[in-house]
């Protein structure tokens, strides 16, 4: 019984570090950078999604649409004021600026929500039912399907559109891009906007599971990014299954070891993996060019 809890948590929580780790997968495969702030965009998602739906008694679809839209739109800030102006230069100052500007929206959020953690109810039963002898929240069974179903969607998305393929072709050859008439400035951001409105979507499936509170996604994002590692960041399909892989393992430490040895154990693991496959589980060697 507790092993069958464990597989089922540890599933759940792998698909959230997934569903953010694609976010980095989204942004890094079309503009060859990565928004350090996804964890703030998790936690915005489930602080925007309380207020809309709890606070202010919003139908739950109309507050999940806004949550998801306004997430998106702080992704487009992100890009347009933390990335672009760096990027265009050859600098890698985006690093920091979005890691700054993560920590100026948790604080803003701080201040504006306030620190207490609040409980959000889910629209599922909210009462476990049995499988194998273990109680299992309906929530747990669905974050899993969802993720794996954005992976397959993002996977046909840029491997079976044009669409796709003229993102793809921005990280690889930006001027002839341009000259094919891509918009690489919209395509970017676009990718962008995917990425925190993903990150969103994963604050919000996890919001009736844990706490909402202004510093909940700073772990998440770091974990997230550590799967998009671990995964292959260039692979959709490996980033989600190195998420589910992590969440597993996080789960079953938790489970036999307790807490207190979980990030001890979870970190070395990931940190043997990369010595062993460096480019993670499906991620491809750079190519030089010459």
């Amino acid at each position: 019984m507790l092993v069958t809890s464990a597989i089922i948590s540890g599933l759940g929580l792998g698909s959230m570090y997934g569903l953010i780790a694609l976010g980095f997968h989204v942004t890094y495969v079309v503009s060859n950078t990565v928004n350090f702030s996804q964890g703030s965009a998790m936690m915005l998602g489930a602080v925007l999604g309380y207020t809309f739906a709890v606070t202010l008694g919003w139908p739950l679809p109309l507050a999940v649409a806004l949550s998801l839209l306004l997430c998106a739109m702080f992704g487009l800030v992100v890009e347009r004021a933390l990335v672009r102006p760096f990027a265009e230069r050859g600098s890698n100052a985006w690093l920091m600026a979005t890691v700054a500007g993560g920590i100026v929206l948790d604080n803003a959020v701080l201040f504006t929500f306030g620190k207490e953690p609040r409980s959000f109810p889910s629209v599922l039963a909210q009462k476990p039912v049995e499988i194998f002898g273990a109680g299992v929240y309906p929530l747990q069974l669905v974050i899993p399907l969802v993720g794996l179903g954005i992976a397959l969607i993002l996977h046909l998305v840029f491997h079976r559109t044009r669409l796709g393929k003229a993102l793809l072709a921005v990280v690889q050859n930006a001027d002839a891009a341009r000259l094919m008439g891509i918009n690489v400035r919209l395509a970017v951001a676009v990718s962008f906007m995917i990425s925190t409105a993903l990150a969103g979507l994963a604050g919000l499936l996890i919001a009736p599971l844990f706490n909402v509170n202004s510093d909940m996604g700073t772990l998440f994002g770091i974990k997230a990014f550590a799967v998009a590692i671990l995964g292959g960041i260039t692979s959709a399909w490996g980033v989600m299954l190195a998420g589910l892989i992590y969440g597993l393992v996080e789960a079953l430490v938790t489970s036999f070891f307790g807490s207190v040895y979980t990030q001890i154990v979870v970190f070395s693991v990931v940190i043997l993996a990369l010595v062993v496959m460096p480019n993670g589980f499906f991620g491809r060697a750079a190519v030089n060019k010459v």
